[in-house]
């Protein structure tokens, strides 16, 4: 099987891939793909196929040594010809030893110790939102009320972000997300959060503080445009992805009442079912490489210079991994999947996302017993248009707690 472009209409449910990209897995996890503008390159699904090939580091993810294909036409963005330039700090688009140089000043401020140490302050924050919401009249958007404030609230006190500043930077967060927009929407949205990211931190630098981008300012052979990349990759990734997977989660959880009520009648399964939460829905789920040389992969041949594209999705719903891979079963051991990631750019924060998402998870049906969504779920509406995916907004209803 060969495909013409990456299948992204989610036409098997919300919650499950395209339908094209599991039939791919299931006949050839390893698929050869046409991408817009005629380019050769890969689509990897298979799961044990997804970690050889996120483990092996000739696999690149710079963009500035060959020519990354986009799988899908962005409007008025040419067929690339040419590498792009790197920009400084995003370390996810690096490999060693530029990638261990940055990510080694990361290391400590994300390790399960510390992370641990926060959860306190974590569930705080999350308690405090859940107070906030439980003061609303229903319905709410789940999305804006509690999903994104929590995440939002924890990656400002832990970068010293200003909360304050949050209306400037997650509008140009949300569209920078933006998949199928000009180019010049994009760049304008990212040069509007790295100028205000390059002015927070170089008054970090002349007065620091207690938090993480004041400590990796204090290192004074770390550029500003390196402290800015950093900082606009941490901050876009910290609240992203777990806000996404807040709202996202507690939809499938609500569209799976079995598992909702087993989930409310033994609360000591909330970690259990954040991970299987992580692996059926894989909110980060695309992600590109590039091959350095030419390389076997799946029984395939990869030539150097192809451009191959990962679905942690398909690979996380992968029957030779995981048995009945398309129920939600929050009773499941789910570890092992790779919803962050595997290899030298496993995610950072994952340890930071699951107490999140615990907290979150735990607090919602312990204070909203009858939660409930208010609309349909086929209005939902899904960000199938963002390159992290979830849902714009989730509207929820309850019933009133007894005087």
């Amino acid at each position: 099987m060969s495909l013409n472009g990456l299948p992204m209409d989610r036409d098997a449910g919300p919650f499950d891939p395209p339908r094209g990209i599991t039939a791919t897995r299931d006949a050839r996890p390893v698929s050869p793909m046409t991408f817009h503008g005629g380019h050769q390159g890969w689509l990897v699904t298979g799961y044990e196929e997804v970690r050889q090939m996120m483990a092996d580091t000739r696999f690149s993810s710079r963009q500035d040594i060959g020519v990354l294909h986009v799988p899908y036409e962005v409007p008025d963005m040419p067929v690339p010809t040419e590498p792009s330039p790197q920009i400084p700090g995003v370390f996810i688009a690096m490999d060693p030893p530029d990638h261990t140089r940055l990510r080694r000043r990361l290391t400590g401020a994300f390790t399960a110790r510390r992370m641990k140490a926060l959860e306190a302050s974590i569930v705080a924050v999350t308690e405090r939102q859940l107070e906030h919401l439980a003061g609303l009249t229903p319905p709410v958007d789940l999305v804006k009320e509690f999903a994104l404030p929590v995440p939002v609230l924890v990656i400002c006190e832990l970068l010293g972000v200003p909360y304050g500043d949050r209306d400037r930077f997650q509008a140009d967060s949300a569209q920078f997300m933006v998949k199928d927009q000009p180019i010049e929407q994009k760049m304008a949205a990212y040069l509007g959060l790295t100028g205000y990211l390059a002015e927070l931190v170089t008054r970090k630098r002349a007065e620091p503080g207690d938090d993480i981008l004041s400590d990796l300012a204090r290192q004074e052979d770390l550029s500003i445009e390196e402290l800015t990349g950093a900082a606009f990759l941490l901050l876009l990734a910290g609240h992203e992805t777990t806000a996404n997977m807040l709202s996202l989660g507690t939809f499938a959880l609500l569209e799976n009442p079995d598992q909702l009520a087993d989930l409310r009648a033994n609360p000591d399964l909330v970690p259990d079912a954040v991970e299987e939460l992580l692996r059926y829905l894989s909110v980060a789920d695309i992600f590109y490489r590039y091959a350095t040389e030419d390389l076997e992969l799946g029984g395939e041949t990869i030539r150097a210079g192809s451009t191959v594209v990962v679905s942690l999705l398909a690979a996380n719903r992968d029957p030779r991994r995981f048995e009945h891979p398309d129920a939600l079963d929050v009773r499941r051991k789910a570890r092992g999947h790779v919803a962050f990631g595997h290899g030298i750019h496993q995610c950072l924060g994952a340890q930071l996302a699951r107490i999140e998402l615990r907290a979150g998870i735990e607090g919602l049906l312990r204070r909203f017993p009858t939660l409930r969504l208010a609309v349909p779920a086929e209005q939902v509406p899904l960000r199938t248009d963002m390159n992290i995916y979830g849902v714009h907004s989730l509207l929820v209803t309850w019933e009133p707690s007894p005087a």
